[in-house]
């Protein structure tokens, strides 16, 4: 088997609301939501022809971001840090990136347990605010005690990884999140099947 690093010559365009059939590069639906639409593969000075061939906008990359983390979906390296998350903290087990049926593979035993056991302790949850934009990488606390950290943000919401059970006393307990003195509040994603802290929706 040979194997060649086409990531110098490749990159990714990412295509929504709208069809990604493009004969520009190879164009499949991203599988993790559908509102993210699709994924095509392609030499980015081509970016522009395979737009208007599907009769699309191109935008820079700061769109797509806003439209990401609007949906809740988290990126690696800014909500998780690779490597030091489990898949369930990192929401692979419900954007379709853990197949419970497949046979073994590294840490199976541990991930299956936490699934079957619904027992995960923290994930990267949508997180929204009203003033600007708090700086990622701070903690978030309630009461001044930390729940969690913040990830990506943009244009009043964002992503943190947080404590499950430590959201759910700061909303027993009807306290609020704040991250470096920025209000925030923390929202169930659409797609989540998951139990919410307190067994109800967050405020959205």
């Amino acid at each position: 088997m040979f194997c060649e690093d086409l990531s110098e010559v490749l990159g990714v365009m990412a295509i929504w609301n709208g069809s990604g059939d493009s004969e520009y590069g190879l164009s499949y639906r991203d599988p993790r939501l559908p509102e993210l639409g699709f994924r095509v593969m392609l030499p980015p000075h081509l970016a522009g022809e395979a737009a208007a061939d599907l009769g699309a906008t191109l935008v820079d990359a700061d769109a797509y971001e806003v439209h990401r983390i609007a949906l809740g979906v988290p990126r690696g390296g800014l909500d998780f840090i690779y490597a030091d998350t489990f898949p369930h903290e990192a929401d692979m087990d419900q954007l379709n990136g853990v197949d419970f049926d497949k046979g073994c593979y590294v840490g199976q035993e541990v991930v299956s347990r936490v699934e079957h056991r619904a027992s995960a302790r923290s994930r990267v949850v949508p997180i929204a605010y009203d003033e600007f934009a708090p700086i990622s990488g701070l903690p978030i606390t309630a009461g001044g005690k930390q729940v969690g950290t913040l990830g990506s943000t943009a244009k009043g919401r964002g992503l943190a990884h947080i404590r499950l059970d430590r959201l759910g006393d700061a909303l027993a307990a009807n306290t609020p999140l704040e991250a470096g003195g920025v209000a925030v509040r923390a929202v169930k994603p659409e797609w989540a099947t998951f139990e919410w802290p307190g067994g109800t929706k967050a405020a959205r």
